[in-house]
């Protein structure tokens, strides 16, 4: 599911927290490493091939996924691959180039990132005429989750008025607060609307107070851009995802921000040996932004009741990025009812309550499930902000070109932020760049 990004498009930060960086720092590399490798389950007459961006710390909620689906449907096989890539765009690119050499999966799992460049590809089966036959299954379904989500996935994961995709879980980004570290500098924890301001004031009192860094401050798009371009009112793109704006004043102003952060030592220099993790759990760094991905971690460590979950800081107002999971099924798919099986399946309340039971690193699109004891029960104190942000959020912009946009949008923010670049210059000249993609 979404992380990445994701969820949500997680890429590797210079200094953030992506969902893969802080899964690395915390001690994923003990649990079994499955990228590129196949996980079967089922031993039916048909046997479906799924292929999801893979990491150790997926495999062992997915495999319990997999089992629990096997249970349900006995006849229906399932063969599940990971596939490394170092962010949403580059997993597309290597599912597209193993289409077109003649490798089709049956189903795909694929977040915002991917979901207009993939479906461009015309390799994907339109869902409407299934969705159609099953009006019951997916009324329910849709009435159970923000519009929102409905409404974004309509409107941002198709390029020709068809449905490709049926959304799935999400992530938004929050901020995750080490309430002792707080409190060793006598700062009282923030409420939901606390300000850039309060955020500026508290990390020079817990400086000053614990020698703790406040908020790592790197250049991954989820995680360390887009949630401060959003909290004051900038984006990279506009709503149609046609025209960059990558370079206004409330961007510029931004990235100035989150390089004062780094000028002033309230955050680590980016690029440098910090680990972020292993910080937040000794207290050496005071917060950290992310989705529902760090829980995992937070439980090994036994530090779940030492957090708390808090809206990022403001500066015009809440923001935060969103990318939904979703599931399409291929043109080239060779037992497409089974695959719209496990679609469905996928959007069940049986199968979203049991992620979100053991673990899984999203926010459940049914709203029963994101406000149940499934997803809150062992997590850190305010996870239902996370289920919450999506009143507020913005689909994280990405247009067909979105790897290399990317690209471009993250080199120019880590110029600033390193102080290799004044503001202007890098984000003007990265606007020019994004312009010439569209």
């Amino acid at each position: 599911m979404v992380h990445p990004t994701a969820v949500p498009g997680h890429a590797p930060t210079r200094g953030g927290l992506s969902r893969r960086r802080f899964m690395h720092l915390m001690g994923a590399g003990l649990l079994v490493p499955v990228v590129g490798s196949t996980a079967s389950c089922g031993g039916g007459a048909s046997s479906l091939t799924f292929v999801y961006f893979g990491d150790a710390t997926q495999q062992e909620a997915f495999q319990q996924l997999f089992d629990r689906f096997n249970e349900s449907y006995p006849d229906v096989g399932l063969e599940a691959q990971g596939i490394a890539a170092d962010d949403w765009a580059g997993f597309v690119n290597t599912v597209a180039t193993r289409v077109a050499g003649g490798q089709s999966p049956d189903i795909i799992q694929i977040a915002t990132e991917g979901q207009r460049l993939l479906a461009a590809r015309d390799i994907l089966e339109p869902l409407d005429s299934y969705m159609e036959a099953d009006a019951d299954v997916i009324e329910d379904y849709l009435a159970d989750i923000d519009p929102n989500l409905h409404e974004w996935n309509t409107r941002y994961a198709s390029h020709d008025g068809r449905t490709y995709y049926v959304p799935g879980g999400y992530n938004t980004v929050c901020m995750w607060i080490n309430k002792e570290t707080f409190e060793a500098a006598g700062v009282p924890l923030p409420g939901d609307d606390w300000t850039w301001d309060e955020f500026m004031s508290a990390a020079e009192q817990i400086k000053a107070n614990t020698g703790a860094y406040m908020l790592p401050m790197g250049s991954g798009y989820f995680t360390d851009i887009m949630p401060w371009l959003l909290t004051n009112g900038a984006s990279t793109f506009n709503d149609d995802w046609d025209e960059p704006t990558y370079n206004t004043p409330a961007a510029i102003e931004a990235v100035e921000f989150c390089r004062e952060m780094v000028a002033r030592e309230l955050a680590p220099e980016p690029g440098g040996a910090f680990e972020v993790g292993e910080a937040f759990s000794r207290g050496e760094l005071a917060a950290l932004a992310g989705g529902r991905w760090p829980v995992l971690e937070m439980r090994r460590l036994d530090i779940v009741d030492k957090v708390k979950i808090v809206p990022m800081p403001q500066n015009t107002g809440h923001g935060s990025p969103i990318g939904w999971d979703a599931w399409p099924i291929t043109k080239g798919s060779e037992h497409k009812e089974d695959a719209w099986t496990f679609i469905k399946y996928m959007t069940s309340t049986e199968a979203s309550s049991f992620y979100a039971s053991i673990g899984g690193t999203i926010v459940p699109a049914r709203l029963s499930v994101a406000n149940s004891p499934d997803f809150l029960d062992n997590a850190p104190e305010g996870s239902e902000k996370l289920a919450e942000a999506v009143s507020y959020a913005t689909p994280i912009p990405s247009p067909e070109r979105g790897a290399e946009a990317q690209t471009v949008i993250q080199e120019a923010w880590g110029r600033v932020v390193t102080g290799t670049a004044g503001a202007s210059e890098a984000l003007d000249q990265a606007n020019q760049q994004l312009a010439e993609l569209l």
